[in-house]
């Protein structure tokens, strides 16, 4: 049996729908109905209630609706002994690559201003003196959605960096890895790009002392977590001036206060956490062939190593 616990019964059933025809011989029902606890092999899940899933004495794995995983690693008595599986596909790698690649050139483009005048029907000539062929991004996160978008990135013309806490070699990609070369990237990186895992070291990494070394005009995009975002630190940059926008898809927490500063901001633009979505039945076709794939022994992709924390 595989159960779906999720917010949203419309949602839910979606997924239960997609699963039920991807694998007609296994049970699936949503979390809010009535079933045994015992007889739950898989869970699917986002922000399962603390407890949820220690409830379940046969569970064999866990996987996450979502590319995090913190809002199950929150619960003291997540089941460390199973695998627990990261959402992915393709169709994900490419909504990813194709928000990352929009803010860029949302930024580049000015989108927020025209978006300002336009609101308050206000025609005035401005625009940028760059093109993408003179600006680098820097991608902090160089997993596997950090891969998928630089040759998005690429075909636009910018050059691209990348910095994780080990050397990745991509195509296209210059690499830096490690705390001794953290800085070397930032100071590259005239478009800062985030998509770091939430862990305990990277809870706040965007913050004064990050922002103040990036170049004079660089920007932010911020499609990792919301905890890596100093909110206050990102705001005095763009007041001063050394930050010239910022794009935003994740915030702590969510859904953003009515009455946050980042609504109004006139750098600022917000989106709803919808950066790598996919739709739903093509992330249901990958937990269809991750539990395929468990079950005929073969390796599993995405997993979560709770030593790394991602």
């Amino acid at each position: 049996m595989l159960v779906v616990k999720a917010p949203g019964a419309r949602y839910v059933k979606q997924w239960c729908e997609h699963l039920s025809n991807l694998m007609p011989g296994l049970e699936v029902l949503p979390g809010t109905e009535e079933f045994a606890p015992e007889k739950v092999r898989y869970a699917l899940t986002w922000e399962p209630p603390m407890g949820w899933l220690a409830s379940l004495p046969n569970l064999k794995m866990v996987v996450s609706i979502g590319a995090g995983v913190d809002h199950i690693t929150r619960d003291p008595q997540w089941p460390r002994h199973l695998p627990m599986v990261r959402m992915g596909g393709a169709e994900t790698g490419q909504r990813m690559g194709e928000y990352v690649a929009w803010a860029c050139l949302h930024l580049l483009r000015l989108g927020r201003t025209y978006a300002v005048q336009q609101a308050e029907a206000r025609w005035s000539y401005v625009n940028t003196e760059f093109t993408a062929e003179d600006l680098t991004v820097g991608i902090m996160g160089m997993g596997t959605l950090g891969a998928q978008v630089v040759p998005m990135l690429r075909g636009l013309g910018y050059s691209v960096v990348g910095w994780s806490r080990s050397r990745k070699e991509v195509a296209g990609v210059e690499s830096f890895a490690g705390p001794e070369e953290f800085d070397a990237f930032i100071r590259r990186s005239n478009v800062l790009v985030c998509l770091l895992p939430s862990t305990p070291e990277t809870a706040g990494i965007i913050d004064a002392d990050l922002l103040a070394k990036l170049p004079a005009g660089a920007a932010v995009v911020n499609a990792g977590r919301g905890p890596h975002l100093v909110v206050p630190d990102l705001i005095a940059a763009l007041d001063s001036g050394h930050l010239s926008g910022a794009v935003l898809d994740v915030f702590e927490p969510e859904p953003l206060a009515s009455d946050s500063p980042l609504w109004a901001h006139p750098k600022v633009t917000v989106t709803p956490h919808v950066a790598s979505v996919a739709r739903v039945r093509e992330r249901a076709r990958f937990v269809a062939d991750v539990i395929a794939d468990y079950e005929a022994g073969r390796p599993v992709p995405n997993l979560y190593d709770p030593v790394r924390g991602y």
